[in-house]
């Protein structure tokens, strides 16, 4: 279920960054528009959202680093 979260809130960065990218380009001629800058705002606080969900993860042992990784089964000839 953890590993879910953390796939979901990359996600949604990715696409606030894009959603950023897309009111920079199309908002270019308003300076009054505060689109990207919001934008912005919410991929913080989904980055931030996503770093504490890893931290969590590692804290709670849910997550681990190390011998897990797929390349740590092959054998070294």
């Amino acid at each position: 279920m953890l590993k879910l979260l953390i796939i979901v809130l990359l996600i949604c960065v990715l696409v606030s960054l894009f959603s950023g990218l897309t009111f920079l380009f199309k908002d270019s001629n308003r300076p009054e528009s505060k689109r990207t800058l919001y934008a912005l705002g919410i991929r913080i606080a989904f980055a931030a959202a996503l770093l504490t969900t890893i931290s969590y993860g590692f804290f709670s042992g849910q997550l681990t680093m190390g011998s897990n990784a797929p390349w740590h089964s092959q054998s070294r000839d």
